[in-house]
């Protein structure tokens, strides 16, 4: 970490731990605030000590705003979300470092529109998670049916998590209840991996092939002779 981040890594961490705290005594809406600061001003830190840092924040930026875009229109479709194929083809195409910037600022940027709460930190977290696995399996995701299958799978997952994570903070910690509340949400996480899935059919790796044209010019040098 350089000295002109250290500060803001500080504050990361020192929120991170407070919002841990608040948690642990119950303030769960409060400390989702300084969680969800802390993983921002983290993704910040890092995306900040990459090379070409102002144009990769740029398309970083344009990238969550589409992906928050699709996310709050589809919202009235139960289980749809845009954001899981952006996210992995985010990664794949441009880098770990940009798969997990886009996942998680498009989590917290469209939960302004969709209610923020103590589940923004954990889809902030598993969004990121789905831009860091398209940059692991970037390699084996340019053929068209291999990517809507990563999204399926992913998608499928990412909802199954949260509902996991819905059991865990809401509900009593046994069996039958975590059956329940995953079972419950089996509809929703299918939706969620089918709509991947034909999204992914549909523009996957036109996108991005986009997307690594871009990336290609951003990290272009131009050297006068």
């Amino acid at each position: 970490m350089s000295r002109q981040h250290r500060p803001l890594g500080i504050a990361a961490v020192a929120a991170f731990g407070f919002g841990l705290a608040l948690a642990a005594t119950g303030e769960a809406r409060v400390s989702m605030w300084f969680v969800a600061a802390a993983l921002i001003m983290g993704a910040v830190v890092w995306l900040e000590g990459g090379p070409d840092s102002a144009k990769e924040i740029a398309v970083v930026a344009t990238l969550a705003g589409a992906a928050a875009a699709g996310r709050v229109l589809f919202a009235a479709v139960p289980g749809v979300q845009p954001v899981t194929v952006m996210t992995i083809v985010a990664g794949a195409a441009l880098g770990l470092r940009a798969g997990v910037a886009v996942g998680m600022l498009a989590a917290f940027v469209s939960n302004f529109f969709l209610a923020q709460g103590p589940w923004t930190p954990y889809q902030m977290l598993a969004w990121g998670a789905c831009g860091a696995i398209g940059a692991l399996l970037a390699p084996l995701l340019r053929r068209r049916l291999t990517l809507a299958v990563v999204a399926f799978v992913l998608g499928f997952a990412f909802s199954t998590f949260m509902d996991v994570w819905e059991w865990f903070a809401f509900w009593p910690h046994d069996m039958r209840s975590l059956v329940l509340v995953v079972g419950r949400g089996i509809p929703f996480s299918l939706a969620h991996a089918i709509g991947n899935f034909v999204l992914a059919i549909a523009v996957g790796p036109e996108l991005r092939r986009l997307l690594e044209r871009y990336g290609r010019r951003m990290r272009a040098e131009v050297v006068w002779a």
